[in-house]
């Protein structure tokens, strides 16, 4: 999700992206300079970086670097606007990895954010908020002061203190979303966060520009009656070429439903923007990949807490306070419910992207235990006025007392991988 990075680096020179998806970035109209402040331990050069114009308003220091661009859409106007707070010392150092080469990297020296916006001739701005896949490149215009003239270059400026260079810059910038290559796929995260997924399920993707703006959660207005939308922001997401229900966006991770009726095997995944088309993302699909709600904060002392609410109540079944809410421990006989998510269908059908307006029971056979004895399950469904969230009432067994009781659930006779804990008295 977008970020105010304190250890951001970004590289300037040219990368390897699809050609289609440059868009090419002319001549700034502000210089762009770079400081030596001489080699660090490793012996690479440092340098100190002044961007664009900078005004401070009051609140933060705002620093620009503009001009004109082409390669997507009609072509226009870019901006680089770079904001700190204050009005101390700009945020970035760029370091040379090899003096005496024109390579070399932003790295973020305190709290910063970093809005690129194309303006195109025709039509309405879009705004990027990724960090990376843009280059910088000096033009002949450049000015190098401090050094001599035949070895001016990025990383002899950097190990040469006080020397200089100044000057306008043209560059390129690859706007296409982008999910990343290890774990761009997962399960939702406070589910299990696992690496394959299945039909109907909630899946999260992790990545670089995968949205224009800088967060959006669905609401009210996003649907057609119980329909859910499937683009949010701008943003859109296919699973092997079939439409998934966006709940969230973000310039690093969207949120979505997995459509009904996915094949399984391995499927592509794919995000659209204004930006472009991500390259598909190849994610294992399963018949069903369940998992109980279980989110990080509920991690205590190594032990991984389900989340189990006391039935008709917002107390959680806990042995101890987290941020404030309700717990208690539970006992046998009381009644308790988990949630979770990938269980599979319903009977009657209710299709994925659709709010739960009907009763319904889970297909598969769910069976959860405490300690390894079996516990009642009262229900096993769909919650209602929700999407893709299951529901599952049990009574606790009669077992005896302790704050990390293993709990474990089989659906179709197939065991959970995950481990789980609850606090029973």
């Amino acid at each position: 999700m977008y970020m105010r990075a304190f250890a951001l680096f970004i590289a300037i020179l040219l990368m390897t992206v699809p050609a289609s998806a440059i868009v090419t970035l002319g001549q700034s109209t502000q210089n762009f300079s770079l400081t030596g402040i001489g080699a660090n331990s490793s012996g690479e050069g440092q340098n100190t970086v002044s961007w664009g114009t900078c005004a401070f308003d009051g609140t933060n220091t705002n620093c620009t670097l503009s001009g004109p661009y082409t390669g997507l859409g009609p072509g226009g106007t870019y901006s680089f606007v770079l904001s700190y707070p204050g009005k101390g010392a700009f945020p970035l150092n760029a370091v040379s990895q090899s003096p005496g080469s024109n390579y070399f990297y932003y790295q973020a020296t305190n709290n910063y954010s970093l809005v690129i916006t194309l303006t195109p001739n025709t039509g309405a701005p879009i705004n990027f908020y990724s960090f990376a896949n843009f280059t910088f490149l000096y033009t002949s215009a450049a000015v190098c002061t401090g050094v001599p003239a035949s070895s001016c270059a990025v990383g002899q400026v950097g190990v040469t203190p006080n020397a200089t260079i100044t000057g306008p810059i043209t560059g390129t910038f690859d706007p296409t979303p982008a999910i990343r290559a290890s774990s761009g796929v997962i399960s939702a995260g406070g589910y299990g966060g696992f690496s394959s997924i299945a039909p109907a399920t909630w899946i999260e993707i992790y990545g670089t520009n995968l949205a224009n703006i800088l967060t959006r959660t669905w609401g009210t207005a996003d649907f057609t009656g119980n329909q859910a939308p499937t683009a949010l922001g701008g943003t859109t997401v296919t699973v092997a070429g079939l439409p998934a229900y966006i709940d969230f966006v973000s310039p690093g991770q969207v949120n979505a439903q997995v459509p009904s009726g996915v094949p399984t095997g391995f499927q592509p995944v794919v995000v659209t923007t204004a930006g472009g088309v991500s390259l598909a993302f190849s994610v294992n699909v399963n018949p069903v990949e369940p998992g109980l709600l279980a989110p990080a904060s509920f991690l205590v002392n190594g032990n991984q807490y389900a989340v189990a609410l006391f039935s008709n109540t917002l107390t959680y079944v806990l042995p101890f306070n987290i941020g404030g809410i309700l717990t208690a421990r539970a006992k046998p006989g009381d009644n308790i419910t988990f949630y979770g998510i990938g269980f599979g269908p319903v009977t009657p059908n209710i299709t994925a992207g659709q709010l739960v307006q009907q009763a319904n029971q889970l297909q598969g056979s769910v069976q959860i235990t405490f300690a390894g004895t079996p516990a009642t399950v009262t229900f096993a469904g769909l919650v209602y006025s929700d999407a893709g969230l299951y529901q599952f009432n049990v009574v606790v067994p009669n077992i005896a007392a302790s704050d990390t009781v293993p709990v474990a659930f089989t659906l179709g006779g197939v065991a959970s991988t995950q481990n789980l804990v609850l606090a029973i008295q």
